[in-house]
Parts: C-alpha cells; sequence; structure tokens
C-alpha cells in the first residue's frame, strides 16, 4: 500500500539541507508543521509551514520542553486511517492526519562526550517528545512515513516524485526499523550515561545495572569476518572523549578489515600502558614485539627487533606521531606492516608511506590524538558476547608498582631488574592467557601467548627470545602451578622472575628459585586475559 503525502511534521535538532527538503515537500503539495527552531529555519528560508503551537492551540512552555505532546500531533501520528472509531475521533476534535514525520533527537550523546559536561546540562539535553513521535509514526508505518537521518531526504523526495507523492510500503518498513533503533541506541547511551554518574558521585559502586543495553551506529561495512564465509560490519557506541580505533581518523589505505580492527584496538591498548615513546608491534591480537625508548625511532627499531619475522604483516600502535625515521626504517627491506594507528603523522613521513610501492596503496595509517594512561576511561565495560547471552567487566586498569612487589626469594632482583619486570608485566597484561614475556630493560626479546600449559608458553617464549635469554627477566600473567616453568626459564638463563603468586605449591615454586639463586617477586595480581 502507498500512502500519501499530504501532512508533515518537522522537529529536527540537526539542521543539514532541512530547508532544502522542506521546500521540495511543499513545491509537491505538502503542507508543513513544525516547532521552535525548526521553524525558523524554514520560515526563514521562505518556505510556507505552520507552527504546531498555531496548529494546537496551545503554546509551547517551559523552555521547549512542553510543545509537541499534545492529542492533536500524536492523534494525527498514530490514527489508523482504515479504523472507523479513529477517523470518527479524528474529526470529533479537528485532528488531522500527519503522514510523515521527520525528526532527529537532541545530542545526547555528543553532549555528555565533551569533557567537563554539568549534570543539568546533560539532563537537559535528554529529548522527550523527539523520541515520542519517532515511536508514534515507527509504530504506525502502515500509514506514517518516519524519517530521523538528513542522508533520507534525498531518497524519501524520490520516491515521492516516482509515485505520485507517496512512500512504498517497503521504504516506511525500512525507515521504521531505523527509527526504533535510533530510540533503542539514545536510551541505552541515557541510561549507561545516569549508571556512570551514579558510580562518579559515590551513590553506588554497583557497574553492573539490572538491564544492561548495548546500541551502536554501523559505520563501515565489512568484507567479512575473521573468514571469508562470516559477515561482519563495524559499530561505533557512544561517543567519548578517549582516542580509540573508533574515533580514530582513517588517513590511507584499503577498507579495513575485521582482523585489522581487532588487532589495532589491541595494539593500542598495550600502548596506553605508556607514557614515554613506545611501540607495540601486534599479530593476531598478540605483541610479538613492544619497547620503549628515549626517541619513537629507537622504540619502533627495538620493538621490531623482538620478532622480525612475526612483525612481517603485522599492526603498529605509537605513543608519539610517526616521524620520517619511522618511516624510512619501516620501507626498508622486506619489512611491512597491515595498519600503524599513532597520535599523527609527519608530513614527510606520511608522504614516504603513501607514495612508497606495496605501502601506498595498502597500509592503513590511523590518526587518534595524544592519548596515555591517563586517557582511559575506567567506566568504559568490557563486553564478551555468548551463545544466548554476554559477559560484562570492568577494564583491566591496574598498574603495578614497587610498593606492589614482594620479593620472596633469598636472592633480591637488582634495581635494573625490577624496571624491566614492571615493563615486562605491562606487556603482559595484553597477551593471551598463558601468557609470558621475556625481557631486558625495556624491550620485549620473546613472548609467549595462548598456551594452554604455562610451561609451553614458557619454552615458546625462549624459543623466540633466542639466544637474548640469558640475562633477561620473565613477568607471567599468572602464577605457576608447578615448578617446571620456572625451572625451564632458569635453565635458558632467566635472571629474575615477576608473577602474582597464589598457588597451592608457590613454596616449591619459590625453591625452586633459591636452588638456582634466581629472583622472584610476587605482585598480587593476576592478568588473565581470554
Amino acid at each position: 500500500m502507498k500512502v500519501k503525502i499530504r501532512r508533515a511534521l518537522i522537529s529536527v535538532s540537526d539542521k543539514e539541507g532541512i530547508e532544502n527538503f522542506a521546500r521540495a515537500l511543499v513545491e509537491m503539495g505538502v503542507e508543513l508543521l513544525s516547532t521552535g527552531g525548526t521553524f525558523a529555519a524554514i520560515e526563514a528560508g521562505g518556505v510556507a509551514v505552520t507552527e504546531v503551537a498555531e496548529y494546537t492551540g496551545f503554546p509551547e512552555m517551559m523552555g521547549g520542553r512542553v510543545k509537541t505532546l499534545h492529542p492533536k500531533v500524536h492523534g494525527g501520528i498514530l490514527a489508523l486511517r482504515d479504523e472507523t472509531e479513529h477517523t470518527q475521533a479524528m474529526a470529533a476534535h479537528g485532528i488531522e492526519g500527519i503522514d510523515l514525520v521527520v525528526v532527529n533527537l537532541y545530542p545526547f550523546e555528543k553532549t555528555v562526550a565533551k569533557p567537563g559536561v554539568k549534570r543539568a546540562a546533560a539532563i537537559e539535553e535528554i529529548d522527550i517528545g523527539g523520541p515520542s513521535m519517532v515511536r508514534s509514526a515507527a509504530k504506525n508505518h502502515r500509514f506514517v512515513g518516519i524519517v530521523t537521518e538528513p542522508t533520507d531526504y534525498g531518497r524519501v523526495l524520490d520516491e515521492m516524485q516516482r509515485k505520485d507523492s507517496s512512500i512504498g510500503e517497503d521504504l516506511r518498513r525500512e525507515l521504521a526499523c531505523k527509527a526504533f533503533a535510533l530510540t533503542a541506541r539514545y536510551d541505552a547511551a541515557i541510561s549507561r550515561w545516569m549508571a556512570e554518574q551514579e558510580i562518579s558521585d559515590g551513590k553506588t559502586c554497583q557497574a553492573f545495572p539490572e538491564s544492561f543495553a548495548v546500541a551502536g551506529v554501523k559505520t563501515l561495512d565489512l568484507r567479512y569476518g575473521e573468514n571469508p564465509h562470516q559477515q561482519a560490519a563495524f559499530y561505533k557506541t557512544s561517543a567519548t572523549d578517549e582516542a580509540s580505533v573508533a574515533s580514530a581518523e582513517v588517513l590511507n589505505g584499503k577498507a579495513l578489515s575485521f582482523n585489522n580492527l581487532v588487532d589495532l584496538d589491541a595494539a593500542h591498548a598495550l600502548a596506553k600502558e605508556f607514557v614515554e615513546p613506545f611501540v607495540a608491534v601486534t599479530k593476531h591480537n598478540n605483541p610479538c614485539g613492544a619497547a620503549s625508548a628515549a626517541t619513537i625511532e629507537e622504540a619502533l627499531e627495538a620493538a621490531w627487533a623482538g620478532d622480525p619475522l612475526s612483525a612481517f604483516g603485522s599492526v603498529l600502535a605509537f605513543t608519539r606521531p610517526v616521524n620520517l625515521a619511522c618511516a624510512s626504517f619501516l620501507v626498508e627491506g622486506n619489512r611491512f606492516v597491515e595498519a600503524i594507528i599513532a597520535p599523527s603523522f609527519d608530513t614527510d613521513a606520511f608522504a614516504l608511506l603513501t607514495d612508497k610501492p606495496r605501502w601506498g596503496k595498502n597500509v592503513r595509517l590511523l590518526a587518534c590524538g595524544e592519548y596515555g594512561p591517563d586517557s582511559r576511561r575506567p567506566l568504559d565495560i568490557e563486553l564478551k558476547k555468548l551463545v544466548g547471552g554476554f559477559l560484562l567487566q570492568g577494564r583491566d586498569l591496574a598498574a603495578t608498582g614497587l610498593e606492589n612487589l614482594n620479593c620472596v626469594t633469598q636472592t633480591r632482583a637488582s634495581d635494573q631488574e625490577i624496571s624491566a619486570l614492571l615493563f615486562a608485566e605491562r606487556i603482559a597484561k595484553h597477551v593471551k592467557s598463558n601468557a609470558i614475556v621475556l625481557a631486558r630493560g625495556t624491550r620485549v626479546l620473546g613472548v609467549g601467548a595462548g598456551q594452554m600449559s604455562r610451561v609451553d608458553a614458557v619454552r615458546l617464549a625462549i624459543h623466540k627470545a633466542g639466544d637474548d635469554v640469558a640475562g633477561a627477566v620473565l613477568a607471567s600473567d599468572a602464577f605457576f602451578p608447578f615448578p617446571d616453568g620456572v625451572e625451564t626459564a632458569i635453565a635458558a638463563g632467566v635472571g629474575a622472575i615477576l608473577q602474582p603468586g597464589g598457588s597451592m605449591r608457590d613454596n616449591l615454586v619459590i625453591a625452586a628459585c633459591d636452588q638456582h639463586k634466581t629472583a622472584m617477586v610476587f605482585t598480587g595480581e593476576r592478568h588473565f586475559r581470554h
């Protein structure tokens, strides 16, 4: 069934393109109703429009909080045109049918994303009349068209021009789906913000309300998911001021893939642990190399040296702008990476990376702005989807310092070893469990990731480190259940070990270290990453 558009109600916060859309509707014989700022914008363009207050006979009041919540508005939207009772009620109360509703909502998400926004200002950006009209029109989409995005103005006009000022059922149903998705996302953003405010204000320490809604906006259709037979898309959740892959600007390269995005997020999460110049080299969601140094180019060279074989086709995260020295190093020889995320790219570095054959058309370059450990939002909940449900948890932002270390062996770690152990532990937090990281100074030598037994993770890290093991330090994301892991490390030449402790056999593990005069410190904090 086609719905002929005779009357449209327009009330938008985002006024992009609204004057031209309104003018085109009027030229097709559509009568316009509008409110507040939207009415003023349309009228200023010389387009015939009636203010909703004039139509309802009831003025806007309370600073604009009350303007469309009126039977003549919602009756005109919700009335079933083929129900006699409805049409009789319309006639009895002077209600005119509204065939098209054009509404977008107050910018709540943008408002609360601003640093330092006051609670009262955020509350005022919670739209009431807008979602009510959107839901009313979407519910009655058999007779009413609902447009919530400026990008759909052209489609609606094209349809009306082709179909004698009518909108077909297929488009109305599609627009109704978009409308309900919009209100769901909007309410989810408000709900989450309100919960975060209660936590921040100390009213509750419960980060997980009885009902938790997740909503996002599709920003990218992906070629496929983890594998070519899986469909995939990327959705962005509520805006925040934290630098992220979701908010980064893509400057160059092929379209981002599912695996690119996952690896970029993992690399960026690791880089956020560091204030100093630091580079993470990530492959298959695990760091295969990482280093900090006095300069970003030195950090890059040291990080790449951690596992040059695995680094080919990896994803990189930088804590400093990518400069020409970094770009020159990357394009030398047989090096190649899939993607780089950094605060920015120096002009000459960007030119080299994008002009170099094999690199230019392929490498994805993302600029995310300045960031560091303090930029992370503790209240940003992590979600893991299961079949039939999902799990929520807080982010693992714990930082181990000297005050958290407990030397449990007769041999004590040197200051140099302690510094290297703390560096290695920050890396281990971002390695899939079971996780073992070998390091020297502020450079990763070898990583054992995702093994089913901890001793195998140790063996893998030693294999990756090669001849550099002697004198290295080792960090483990969880306790050693048996002495075999530390015995394997010590036999390879590891000089000091960090682990959380907590095993029923801790005394045997400590004894193994004491036997070989190897220092071991406990942190008391586990960092599993499944």
